[in-house]
């Protein structure tokens, strides 16, 4: 029942596949892919996150090639002009993610696994809100996504940060899907807002907490002042399915929670 040979050009959907118990259905990832581990050994990594090998893709026969957003819009193009069947998918809230998981659990007729592991996904988010609520207000936070310029959450990170215990302090440039209306106005914009807790994702490059102490007037914001600056992987909190869902909300959780106890001892 449904496609037999697919390539999936992130992260995401080679992961929830994996989960579904239908690897065997992949022949082929993205470059970019480490969810999970066995993931890399056992199928042949055919794409970045903007372009791909198109004869290698080409070459193993896919029957499906699943991709993510606008910015795989130009391959997605050639690849079908090929004549390929691709599905692009454009999820950008909770919601939306659990609603594509669905539909990929429907084409490989895996509905009841997915229905599972979605229904606890809800309930583990509902028990992190409440424990979070518990807490108080929220504490203000900033999520960077990229360094220079600086870009903001995405709104499922936006969102998970508010179920984890933290206000997005930006949390209307979030609303925006794409990376280029997301840039922060200034530096200074940062300063003003004050974020209690800061967390780094520079998609797939390493984070550097000392660059953004270093940043002019950085050293009066709350969280510069409490050392309370973290990262949160990429592979964990910015491929829009399962990883995120979980692993990303929890890290983040525990995150907030640090920084609400530090908080609270009256720092």
């Amino acid at each position: 029942m449904g496609p037999k040979r697919i390539i999936c050009l992130t992260e995401e959907s080679t992961e929830w596949l994996y989960l579904l118990g239908e690897s065997e259905r992949i022949v082929g990832i993205s470059g970019y892919t480490v969810r999970p581990k066995q993931a890399r050994l056992e199928k042949p990594r055919v794409s970045s996150f903007l372009d791909g090998k198109e004869d290698k893709i080409l070459a193993l026969r896919p029957d499906l090639v699943i991709g993510f957003s606008d910015m795989q819009a130009a391959l997605a193009d050639r690849l079908i002009r090929a004549g390929l069947s691709v599905w692009i998918t454009n999820q950008r809230s909770i919601e939306e993610i659990f609603q594509t998981m669905d539909m990929l659990a429907s084409l490989v007729g895996a509905q009841e696994r997915a229905k599972q592991w979605i229904d606890q996904c809800r309930e583990e988010h509902d028990r992190i809100s409440e424990r979070a609520k518990s807490w108080g207000p929220p504490l203000r936070a900033y999520f960077e996504e990229w360094d220079d310029p600086m870009i903001s959450a995405i709104r499922w990170v936006s969102e998970l940060m508010a179920l984890a215990g933290a206000q997005d302090v930006f949390e209307h440039l979030s609303q925006q899907s794409l990376g280029k209306h997301r840039i922060v106005e200034s530096s200074h914009a940062v300063v003003d807002a004050n974020p209690q807790i800061i967390f780094g994702s520079w998609c797939g490059k390493k984070f550097r907490p000392e660059r953004l102490k270093a940043r002019e007037a950085w050293g009066n914001i709350d969280a510069v002042k409490n050392d309370l600056l973290f990262e949160i992987k990429s592979s964990e909190i910015l491929q829009p399915g399962p990883a995120a869902l979980s692993d990303g909300l929890r890290r983040m959780h525990q995150r907030i929670a640090e920084a609400w106890h530090l908080y609270d001892a009256g720092v």
